[in-house]
């Protein structure tokens, strides 16, 4: 293969890694209604009734919510500070909370609520941000069931890393050696 065509097919495999590792993770609207009084409410709660929703597969309840609890405090529950912590504790979770056919959105904002003595609603009537929801960082990483406990180190591990931006360099300059060697 010659070195055009190597650089050719880098340049696509790189475009398709960038244009699927930059897409922004969000956490919808939907998702974060869930967490109003009523536990879903909204557009569509009522075709929802007639469908059995699937046991969420991560256990919020062994999850950590001191970044929220410690940043969204009442009276006053400050909106940048609350809608911020919220993102930084479910971002991770963007999969499973956006998942409609699950009770992973209701249960989260059950023990948020329950952990943080929050007033029905808070999140639901005060954090507003795009089209579609709240924006994650695009290279959020995904919390896996059972890995609960290590959610706010991740989302803290990802913002303080870097994210992915080192590894896409990294790879970049190994294969721009690897023509420069052939």
């Amino acid at each position: 293969m010659g070195i055009h065509a190597r650089v050719a097919l880098f340049a696509a495999v790189l475009a398709v890694t960038l244009s699927t590792t930059t897409t922004a993770q969000i956490i919808t609207y939907e998702a974060v209604r869930a967490g109003s009084a009523g536990g879903g409410g909204g557009v569509g709660a009522g075709r929802m009734l007639l469908q059995a929703k699937k046991e969420c597969p991560v256990n919020f309840e062994e999850a950590n919510y001191t970044i929220i609890t410690s940043k969204c405090k009442g009276p006053q529950y400050p909106p940048a500070l609350c809608c911020e912590a919220l993102k930084d504790f479910a971002c991770p979770y963007t999969t499973y909370i956006n998942d409609v056919q699950t009770t992973c959105a209701a249960s989260m904002f059950s023990y948020i609520n329950l952990y943080g003595k929050y007033p029905p609603g808070l999140f639901a009537n005060t954090c507003k941000e795009g089209e579609k929801g709240l924006e994650c960082a695009p290279d959020t990483p995904q919390v896996k069931p059972g890995e609960e406990n290590k959610a706010s180190s991740a989302a803290i591990l990802a913002v303080a890393g870097g994210g992915l931006l080192p590894v896409v360099v990294a790879a970049v300059s190994a294969f721009l050696m690897l023509l420069v060697s052939s």
